[in-house]
């Protein structure tokens, strides 16, 4: 999390973005980025994902994380994304090269944990569950999904996921447009 507040204070100052500016951009409100930027409150991918489009850089960019090109991503070298208070951990998969269209990541969701705002975006999101039980909320719609089965829908459309269960739920997650 450290790296992380440190480059979003980085990347904004080098381009001249005032906090106030940041938040009109991303309607995240002031104190919220400041937080943020100190590393005293945590963030979720949404909140990140604002920040990135509002500094017109990609998500990668706010993680410390090398870029030298690779097709392969070797078990030794998975890198694993959590941010501080989340519910969920990431597991990259994706190869890296330039231009790539598409993410692969394994989400962990922890037991009894909510999103608590539908958010969309452009792309797709493929998910098919490995552990345990994923509830998907699409356009106010309810989906269960278990073990073995899979879920894919237009990102464009209000979407959240949730595990209201006791157990951890898994799934590997296909998306566009990539994130990490």
């Amino acid at each position: 999390m450290d790296n992380l507040s440190k480059n979003i204070r980085i990347l904004r100052k080098s381009k001249n973005i005032t906090l106030k500016e940041l938040s009109e951009k991303t309607n995240l409100s002031v104190s919220f980025i400041s937080q943020v930027e100190r590393g005293v409150s945590s963030i979720t991918i949404t909140s990140l994902k604002k920040i990135a489009d509002a500094l017109e850089i990609s998500m990668r960019e706010l993680f410390d994380v090398e870029e030298e090109y690779s097709f392969v991503r070797k078990k030794d070298n998975k890198a694993l994304i959590h941010l501080e208070n989340s519910y969920t951990k990431h597991v990259i998969l994706s190869g890296k090269f330039e231009n790539r269209k598409l993410e692969a990541i394994i989400v962990n969701h922890a037991p009894k944990s909510v999103e608590i705002a539908p958010f969309s975006h452009d792309g797709e999101e493929f998910y098919y569950i490995l552990k345990g039980t994923g509830v998907f909320i699409i356009d106010g719609t309810e989906y269960i999904v278990k073990k073995d089965e899979s879920i894919h829908f237009p990102s464009h459309i209000k979407h959240t996921v949730q595990n209201p269960y006791d157990e951890e739920f898994q799934a590997l997650c296909i998306l566009t447009p990539t994130i990490f």
